[in-house]
């Protein structure tokens, strides 16, 4: 008994820090974080030498971009969100933020510089920050749109122009205010 009590025990405690690691199940486009929740706490070392933090962006509105160099989507997205998005907006009030999905920094690199994009863009090594967002295999090309006060208020995954607009103009207000 005391045997079973002590299995039954450690996978209760097993499951509940497997849940607490994730502030949601993952919804069906992979994301466990939802709209109205604050990002989750990150640090990002970009590859012209900035470094962004969630504490230092308090104050600006800034998009999280997951990409990878792999994706074809993330490529056919790219350069729409340096002509949209990043020459529109990126200035003192926004930031676009490339994270590129566990590959080494002189990767990124270049395919930053392949991709023809200017925002900042850092590896995230071994999904430390792209797992906090989305659960394990739910892939990339996804924008995590976060306000002023660090809160999230827009989600995208794929490129769907529709899903894009509705992004560009949540950005513009959020700009605006």
């Amino acid at each position: 008994m005391k045997r079973l009590l002590l299995l039954l025990t450690f996978a209760f405690s097993a499951t509940s820090s497997t849940w607490a690691q994730y502030p949601h199940p993952a919804d069906e486009r992979g994301y466990i974080v939802r709209v109205g929740d604050a990002v989750p706490d990150f640090q990002l070392a970009c590859t012209d030498g900035s470094v962004y933090s969630k504490k230092s962006l308090i104050g600006k509105a800034y998009v999280l971009q997951f990409t990878a160099s792999w994706c074809g989507v993330c490529r056919k997205e790219m350069p729409h969100l340096e002509e949209e998005v990043w020459k529109q907006f990126g200035g003192e009030q926004f930031v676009l933020l490339g994270v590129d999905l566990d590959e080494p920094a002189d990767k990124v690199q270049a395919f930053a510089k392949q991709m023809g994009t200017t925002y900042p863009i850092a590896p995230d090594p071994e999904g430390e920050l792209f797992y906090k967002i989305a659960g394990p295999k739910s892939g990339v090309t996804r924008n995590v749109v976060v306000d002023e006060t660090g809160t999230i208020v827009f989600l995208t995954r794929l490129f769907e122009e529709a899903e894009f607009e509705a992004m560009k103009s949540v950005i513009e207000e959020l700009v605006n205010r």
